[in-house]
């Protein structure tokens, strides 16, 4: 898919990976390919750097952010969680950039989407924790990976997840159910104040939320719909309505670098 010249920015998170004993700074493709072909929006993605960047000059050159699934999960400090399980990999960068950047684009109103790590990324930024190990709890499901498939079937589809009549996710998908993929060994235990659950699985796993008297757009899954976007007409629906949203926002910031310009002395009449 060729963008046009005025397509929209997304930022996207990267996070760090090591090699060879060295950190490299990493995005998975399939994120950045969901941003052009679904959203129709150009992807920048930015270092995990923590507080080196700034999160407000970031947004100053966006219209959206994708905050994407990772490897790594939102460290327990950051919720006063139980301890992790020993092995489980963390990316503080992530951690340190991410959370504030959240809370910094809902404030402005900035389009946010918010996938897998950064669908729990958002509720703890506003407040809420986060249950690490959601297979072990009684009566919950094993939402984890498969192990020992191809690619293709680990990203198959896996349970349904039953959206609430009248919410965000219903209305963008036009339906009130729908099958997806399941990649996660943590999910959401206390939602914050500001989350509204719409989506949940047979087992009661919180997997899609919205913001609470919230005027811009902010939704989170926790499944995996950047996987083949383009052959799954509800991960089309959910990249196109975040990508309307980012070319909206665009609108209005282009407008207002405009206006700017047009009110510094010596501008053109």
């Amino acid at each position: 898919m060729k963008l046009a010249n005025d397509a929209p920015i997304v930022a996207v998170p990267m996070c760090v990976k090591q090699i060879d004993g060295q950190n490299f700074h990493t995005v998975g493709e399939k994120y950045l390919t969901a941003v052009i072909n679904g959203a129709g929006a150009y992807p920048l993605s930015f270092p995990a750097l923590g507080p080196v960047l700034d999160p407000n000059a970031l947004l100053d050159q966006v219209d959206g952010v994708l905050f994407t699934g990772s490897p790594s999960n939102v460290a327990v400090h950051h919720y006063d969680g139980a301890p992790d399980r020993p092995e489980s990999p963390q990316d503080p960068g992530r951690d340190a950039i991410t959370l504030p950047l959240i809370r910094a684009a809902i404030a402005r109103e900035i389009p946010i989407l918010c996938i897998c790590r950064g669908f729990q990324e958002l509720n703890v930024a506003l407040g809420g924790t986060l249950d690490t190990q959601v297979h072990s709890a009684d009566g919950r499901m094993d939402h984890r990976a498969p192990k020992g498939v191809p690619y293709e079937e680990m990203y198959g589809p896996r349970h349904k997840v039953t959206f609430s009549a009248g919410g965000q996710f219903a209305r963008v998908l036009g339906k009130t159910e729908t099958q997806v993929n399941s990649l996660h060994w943590q999910g959401i235990a206390k939602p914050a104040a500001r989350i509204q659950a719409e989506g949940r699985a047979d087992d009661g796993v919180i997997e899609a939320v919205s913001l609470k008297d919230f005027a811009g757009f902010c939704l989170g899954a926790q499944w995996h719909p950047e996987f083949k976007v383009t052959e799954n007409p509800d991960s089309m629906a959910l990249f196109k309505a975040f990508g309307a949203a980012a070319r909206a926002r665009r609108q209005h910031r282009v407008g207002s670098v405009a206006q700017v310009g047009a009110q510094r002395p010596g501008a053109a009449a």
